[in-house]
């Protein structure tokens, strides 16, 4: 096994219990520790109309990480780009590229990250048609070098060139990023379905470009790790709970953990669920480090990028230690 880097995706979740002030102040504090631990990177997902996610305002709370870190690069994993105009988004990370030159990164995906009634109230007054290539082609042009005579110009973004990822949990993510050539990064944290089809379509049609000269393929995997097994099931839970809440239309803050998952959630659900999420390492230090070995022997990522709803945020950043550490232990081995 060759090393890879390793990566964070963060939803600010609202535990049950907490403020959304305390669901922030978390994350800035989970991207110091990311940070800490060799993390490459710490993005966040745009959600709307979620009362258990804090980052629906995605370009602000990076910032609010960027300032807050020195090294580690911070982005949109990602910005649900038809929910906004092009010009926006570029001047929305432009901004941030000028303050933190050199580590904002910009994924992008297609889909809306929320309900069809908040859809109509984010794109008020915007095209309802797919437009999802040519916007994303109109908005790389506005973070590019200077072109004389253009009409419209993205000041701040013009010239800061922020990298461009394409995300998706289908084939047509994967089509689209190799077709453009810019680097991949599919959603296997939650939809794992198409992981290996995506991957491969990716590899095998990529185009190389100005952006990227080979394929660039990132996964992602969900990290529950605890001091022993039993604990890591145990963290687990709570994701498992708010999966199923939001699949019977009953979203709401990251519920508490509890023993048996089985007795809380309808018999009927909790198999899709856990099918859903079988991309994930759980257990002790020693069952998640076995893996997230066996997930990238069998997926062969150039990078891959962990998450983990847990409701403590102590245990929280722990289980992202343990996952570091796991990582550091692969690259040993190999």
């Amino acid at each position: 096994m060759t090393q890879i880097p390793y990566s964070m995706l963060d939803l600010a979740p609202v535990p049950e219990g907490a403020t959304v002030a305390e669901a922030l102040a978390n994350v800035r504090d989970l991207a110091i520790h990311a940070e800490a631990l060799g993390y490459k990177r710490f993005w966040l997902a745009e959600h709307h109309n979620m009362t258990g996610i804090a980052s629906a305002a995605t370009a602000v709370l990076i910032g609010h990480v960027a300032g807050a870190t020195q090294e580690i690069r911070v982005g949109a994993g990602g910005i649900m780009l038809p929910n906004h105009a092009p010009l926006q988004v570029a001047e929305a990370f432009g901004t941030l590229a000028e303050l933190y030159p050199g580590r904002i990164d910009l994924g992008l995906g297609r889909a809306p990250g929320t309900d069809g009634a908040t859809m109509q109230a984010l794109r008020r007054g915007m095209s309802q048609e797919d437009q999802f290539p040519a916007d994303v082609v109109e908005l790389i042009g506005y973070m590019a070098g200077p072109k004389p005579r253009a009409p419209i110009v993205a000041v701040p973004g013009m010239g800061t060139r922020v990298p461009v990822w394409i995300l998706g949990s289908s084939l047509y993510g994967a089509q689209l990023a190799a077709h453009m050539g810019l680097p991949y990064a599919f959603a296997s944290h939650f939809a794992p379905a198409a992981l290996e089809q995506a991957a491969d379509v990716y590899r095998r049609t990529f185009r190389p470009s100005e952006h990227l000269a080979k394929p660039h393929f990132m996964m992602a995997i969900n990290v529950f790790a605890g001091e022993d097994d039993a604990e890591g099931a145990y963290l687990r839970s709570s994701m498992l709970q708010a999966f199923a809440n939001l699949r019977t239309g009953k979203p709401g803050p990251l519920p508490r953990p509890v023993a048996d998952v089985g007795a809380v959630l309808p018999r009927h659900i909790l198999p899709a669920v856990e099918q859903a999420l079988s991309i994930t390492a759980v257990g002790g230090p020693e069952t998640v480090r076995d893996h997230l070995a066996a997930l990238i022997a069998r997926h062969r990522p150039d990078e891959v990028i962990l998450t983990g709803q847990i409701h403590d945020p102590a245990r929280r950043k722990r289980s992202f230690e343990i996952a570091a550490g796991a990582m550091a232990d692969l690259a040993q081995a190999a």
